[in-house]
């Protein structure tokens, strides 16, 4: 068996690939979201494909693969749930029994009476909305007023969107930690935003999550055991930085990609954990099914870049975390198989079937960094 002394865990955030057998219960009975673009576009993912994602799903687009590269495979999401924060507690070894709330008629009125008392600001919309459209709906009246715009989705998030001009991203941060002390949804967004008017109003990159503390996991195990845990992106704010030696924001995938780049060529022992982000927040979120399809090209071309910058003791895990199928009905998460794609210099391909639990992949890390035997690991069938 080969020996690890990195683990490089991808998460292309909400590229799921079909639903599961509970998806009828989440209103997800049918969603695929490879599969659903693949119909609808077309997949041209060569570098992808050849790991192993062709095998994965009778694509329509993707040709089939004869000699792959990678150990493939899917998974299934144990937790109750479909949100980023169940998804990636449990890739991180912890199954969340029972959902987080959502709110579908808004925020209760004394908790937004409370949430208003203690900013001194008023509150515009408190609704289930779309990102993008609440801010043409209601961009103009916060530049007139400085009234913080408020809104959730299906997903347990309490979303506050500001003007950066007319809210400094350090009071927009302090209002979401107040926020975080009134609400049990799993994460408080801050969604920043500049320009002038409704035509041209657009999300900055200043975002930031504040998630309900996670209880142990993977990353404070690893840290405990000696090993560097790296997060790239979101993950930072998804753990609320428990268990994490060293982060980095993004602005976007590429940046994303680039920072992930960065850290491989540095020396050290232990775990990058990255999240792309763009896949679900830009353009499954906004059923934007040819933007989702050029964001999984750009990613399929930076990927030879991964491999070749990879050492002979280094293990690259690619998966997802949920689904966002732009196809189908709805702006949100989808309840869905996730995927999974191996590679290492002396992998012999081959398939890995379906995992029961995101939790295979915690196991699978912590024996390839820690060398703890585990009978949820698949390390066997990789290294």
């Amino acid at each position: 068996m080969n020996a690890f002394k990195r683990v490089i865990l991808l998460v292309l955030d909400s590229v799921g690939i079909g639903a599961l057998p509970d998806a009828e219960a989440y209103g997800d009975l049918g969603a695929n979201t490879l599969g659903h673009i693949d119909e609808a576009v077309g997949l041209p993912l060569p570098n992808l494909a050849k790991l192993g994602l062709a095998k994965l799903h009778d694509f329509k687009h993707i040709p089939a693969v004869e000699a792959t590269t990678g150990v493939y495979g899917k998974a299934m999401e144990s937790s109750k749930g479909k949100d980023t924060i169940t998804g990636h507690w449990e890739l991180a070894g912890v199954i969340t029994e029972k959902g987080f709330p959502t709110y579908w008629h808004g925020f209760s009125k004394e908790l937004i009476a409370d949430f208003e008392a203690k900013t001194g600001r008023k509150v515009l919309g408190n609704k289930v909305a779309s990102g993008t459209e609440i801010l043409k709906e209601l961009g103009e009246e916060h530049l007139k007023t400085g009234d913080l715009i408020v809104y959730t989705s299906a997903d347990s998030v309490l979303q506050i969107a500001a003007h950066e001009e007319k809210v400094p991203l350090a009071e927009l941060y302090k209002y979401c930690e107040i926020a975080r002390e009134l609400s049990d949804v799993a994460r408080i967004i801050a969604r920043p935003f500049l320009g002038t008017c409704a035509e041209d109003f657009h999300r900055t990159a200043n975002r930031k999550d504040f998630a309900v503390l996670p209880p142990e996991t993977m990353l404070d195990r690893l840290k405990a055991g000696g090993k560097e845990v790296k997060a790239v992106g979101k993950i930072v704010d998804i753990f609320c930085g428990q268990g994490i030696t060293h982060y980095q924001k993004t602005k976007n995938n590429q940046d994303g990609i680039d920072k992930t780049i960065e850290i491989l060529k540095a020396d050290f022992s232990g775990l990058i954990f990255t999240n792309l982000v763009d896949f679900d927040s830009e353009f499954g979120h906004r059923r934007d099914v040819k933007g989702y399809q050029n964001c999984l090209v750009e990613f399929d071309k930076r990927l030879p870049e991964i491999l070749a910058t990879m050492q002979a003791d280094d293990l690259l895990i690619i998966t997802a975390d949920h689904g966002n199928d732009p196809i189908f009905k709805g702006t949100d998460h989808t309840r869905e198989y996730v995927p999974i794609l191996c590679w290492h210099k002396n992998i012999q391909s081959k398939p890995l079937g379906v995992r029961n639990s995101f939790t295979d992949f915690a196991a699978t890390i912590e024996q390839a960094l820690l060398h703890t035997a585990n009978d949820k690991s698949f390390l066997n069938h990789i290294a």
